[in-house]
Order: C-alpha cells, then structure tokens, then sequence
C-alpha cells in the first residue's frame, strides 16, 4: 500500500501504559500514528523510534499541555504539518486524582476536568473536518467509575460521565460523516499506589475473576475504529463489572 493511503491515528497521551499500548496495535493494523505526549518524551521517543524501525516513516510525536488554552489547535496543527489525514482520533489523555471532599479545591477540579473533558472536547471539534475527509471516527476512553462513582475520586468519576454524555452527543453533531464511540473500562492497569485490598475487591467484585489488558482496551478500539454502523456507542470492557456492582 502507498504511504500516503495508510490511515492515520492520533492517540492522545500515547507516550506510556494504555495509550503506547493502543498505539503500538494500531500500527500493527496498518495505521501511521501520531504519538501525544506531555511531559514524557524520553517515553513518546523510544516509541515513536520503535514503530519507524517496523516501518519507515510511521511515526511522529507531538508535545502539548493538554491545559493550555491553543492545545486543540496545536494538535490539529500537527495533522496539517506532516500527513494532512486523519482517520482516528483516540481521547485517551487523563488523569486520575484522589479528590476527598476536604481536601479538593477549584484548581485541583478545574485541572481533571480540562485534562479529562474539555481537551478531549475541543479536540473533537478541532479536527473534525479532516475526519470528515476520511469519513473517519473518534474513540473516547472513559472508565467504570463514570458510571459507578468511586469514593473520594468524585471530581474524576464527573469527568468520566461527562466524556460518556460528550460521546453520545457528537455522535448526532458530527452524523453522518463521523462515527463518535467510547470504551469504557474496567480494572486494566492498576493506580502505582492501589492497594492489596482495593484489588482483590475489585476482582471479587468482576464476574470474569480477573483484570483485563491494555491489549483489550486496544482492540476494542481497533473494533469500533472499524464498525462502520456503529456511533453514538460505548464498549464497557470490564470483566462484566458494570452489570454487577
């Protein structure tokens, strides 16, 4: 296949843990990735040379501050400036902040929810006419809790039900042109403080008895990238925890 007919992904916080892990398999499906990152670019770096020596000229990085006000722009700008395509978008760029109701201030909640929902929204919009080109899609990445609230991540959980509203929106502001779907999942990569207890109730508390993988995450993505009947959609791949706590 000629370079300039291979399609095009952006995967937003791309540089570690989930995000290099969709980016990476949506290479291996034939896509030139563009690979966002933030503050991690010794990690946006080594991946973004991993996948050129897979195949040439199939990778580049991109730094933004999801918080500052041009970032929409910056990251569109970047389409226009190397391969003027785009045929997937993928919001995977968060954080996820502990937020007990005496300790979170409006910084701290303004912070998570431009990171979480307004980057991702903004974005959305900003790059939607090179999606309608390629009559492409975007995937949003939400989370359990933005449906079953955690304790003491309430300002996260809101972020996360808004993506799950903002999926459901675009998906009729962007019809029929742009396919707007979300993923929502379970326990995958486990928090670097979570406790022993907190994971042996949340897999108690997974029918399947177990944690899933980012490559789950990932080819659900390469699912609904592909479902061309498909929109307005979200894909809980959770074990089957959503139907049980």
């Amino acid at each position: 296949m000629p370079v300039e007919d291979r399609q095009v992904a952006l995967v937003t916080g791309a540089a570690k843990r989930l995000g290099a892990v969709m980016a990476r398999v949506l290479h291996s499906r034939g896509y030139r990735v563009i690979v966002h990152f933030h503050r991690s670019s010794n990690a946006a770096r080594t991946l973004v040379d991993d996948l050129n020596q897979i195949r040439a000229d199939s990778a580049i990085s991109v730094q933004q501050d999801l918080t500052a006000e041009n970032a929409a722009m910056t990251l569109a700008d970047s389409i226009r400036r190397n391969w003027s395509r785009l045929d997937l978008l993928v919001n995977n760029a968060s954080v996820f902040d502990k937020t007990p109701l005496d300790e979170i201030d409006v910084a701290t909640w303004e912070r998570i929810q431009t990171i979480n929902l307004r980057a991702p929204y903004f974005l959305s919009i900003r790059v939607a006419e090179w999606l309608k080109r390629s009559s492409g899609s975007i995937v949003n990445i939400a989370d359990i809790h933005g449906e079953r609230p955690r304790l003491e991540y309430s300002a996260y959980c809101a972020s996360k039900a808004g993506i799950l509203a903002v999926t459901r929106s675009l998906a009729i502001d962007m019809a029929p042109e742009v396919r707007v779907n979300c993923v929502s999942p379970g326990a995958i990569l486990w928090a670097n403080n979570e406790s022993e207890a907190v994971k042996e109730n949340t897999i108690r508390s997974t029918p399947l008895q177990r944690h899933g993988t980012p490559e789950d995450i990932a080819e659900a993505v390469c699912y609904l990238a592909q479902a061309r009947f498909v929109t307005g959609h979200t894909l809980n791949v959770d074990g089957g925890r959503i139907v049980r706590i």
